[in-house]
């Protein structure tokens, strides 16, 4: 779905953001998806040692709406996220974890993503579902 040269924009983008703290980056995904990778460290951990799920939902979201920004023209729209859905089915303790995101609707106003998120073994550990909105950039 990205070139090489999308996903090296859309790391871009993501500098000195919420992206750039938790360690995500953007990377090729298989024909027909966005993909991106987290580690799985102090920095995304809760205190029981195990990954926080609200880290595999930051980094749900951050994939789904680069994901869309990616598929509009930023200089005239800009996405944001409106609604997140998670849900947590295996835990994780070290490693990274990759999220796989497939569009499955491109509206003129709202994309809907289906993202999967994979611990190194391959194995499911979230499955999340993301609409966002598209909305015009005021001058």
């Amino acid at each position: 779905m990205f070139t090489a040269e999308e996903i090296a924009i859309a790391n871009a983008i993501g500098r000195n953001t919420l992206a750039e703290g938790l360690g995500i980056t953007f990377i090729s995904g298989t024909p027909g998806t966005f993909a991106a990778t987290m580690p799985v460290d102090q920095r995304t951990l809760q205190p029981m040692g195990l990954l926080h799920g609200g880290a595999t939902a930051a980094l749900a979201e951050t994939l789904g709406s680069m994901g869309s920004a990616m598929l509009v023209d930023r200089e005239k729209f800009a996405v944001v996220g409106i609604e997140l859905n998670a849900n947590h089915l295996k835990s994780v303790r070290s490693g990274h974890v990759t999220a796989t995101g497939t569009l499955l609707h491109k509206g003129r106003t709202t994309h809907v993503w289906d993202i999967r998120v994979n611990n190194d073994a391959g194995e499911l550990v979230a499955v999340c579902r993301l609409t966002n909105v598209v909305i015009t950039k005021k001058p």
